[in-house]
């Protein structure tokens, strides 16, 4: 699917939240945070101090919605920082982490593969993440031979490590209630057979038509000025590269409750 350019979409009015069952765990999913770490390190601190008291069925659910990279100038760091989380969360069982597939994760690891897309890529933010990885695009827009030679190199300076945690991001996670996925879901098709392209790219037909799935659909992708609290959605992208202000959602049975990090708070 061809990337879109950047827009900051304006915030529908937001109805009263509702509460709805987490299966009796304490939940937080973090919208996209592309390739700022000062307003993810912030927003994870605000959460543990959130979370500390706080009683639930296990340990705490922490979901991130996918987009950690490209826009903003530190990609490869943001993915070191969830490498460490998944490894601090299997080694103390603190909480439990979920990390989603974005659709700039699946279009990063389309270049991994083949060079085609180098050009929409970069248009689509890409461009900062190869400089994060210490190999700048070529001038303009490039030619083929251009973007194969960075392509070659943007591969042997990808760790391994990094390659391994993007492709085993996950498509979806469920608790009780609410869904969780990068853009949002197919109206009227069944959860089970959703495409798996709609749940990383879908925006228009999601947006604007009640899916009737019986679920809360957390998602990021679309970012907009304010969080959007719906009946059956909640969109946590603000638009962090735009915006300098990344959100967060509490879920534990009650109304959702929104948290977030702003530029300000970076140290």
């Amino acid at each position: 699917m061809t990337p879109m350019p950047f827009k900051l979409f304006r915030s529908k009015t937001t109805p009263a939240p509702v509460a709805h069952s987490t299966d009796g765990r304490l939940i937080y999913a973090i919208g996209d945070v592309h390739g700022h770490l000062a307003l993810l390190d912030a927003l994870l601190d605000t959460i543990a101090a959130d979370a500390a008291g706080r009683t639930a069925s296990g340990p705490p659910v922490l979901v991130l919605v996918g987009d950690y990279i490209d826009r903003g100038p530190q990609s490869r760091e943001v993915i070191d920082r969830l490498m460490a989380l998944e490894a601090r969360a299997a080694e103390r069982g603190e909480f439990e982490p979920r990390f989603l597939l974005g659709n700039h994760e699946q279009t990063m690891l389309a270049f991994l593969d083949g060079p085609e897309g180098g050009p929409a890529w970069a248009d689509f933010g890409g461009g900062a993440t190869l400089a994060s990885y210490g190999v700048p695009p070529p001038p303009g827009r490039g030619d083929a031979a251009a973007w194969a030679d960075v392509q070659a190199r943007f591969k042997a300076a990808v760790p391994p490590g990094h390659v391994a945690f993007l492709r085993r991001l996950e498509l979806s996670a469920r608790y009780g209630d609410y869904l969780f996925v990068h853009a949002g879901v197919r109206p009227g098709v069944p959860l089970d057979r959703q495409d798996p392209e709609d749940l990383v790219w879908i925006r228009g037909d999601f947006l604007n038509t009640a899916h009737r799935l019986g679920v809360v659909v957390v998602h990021g992708h679309t970012p907009a000025e304010a969080p959007f609290l719906g009946a059956d959605r909640i969109n946590i992208d603000t638009g962090a590269y735009a915006t300098g202000v990344l959100t967060a959602v509490r879920l534990d049975g009650g109304p959702p409750v929104v948290l977030q990090s702003q530029k300000s708070d970076q140290r």
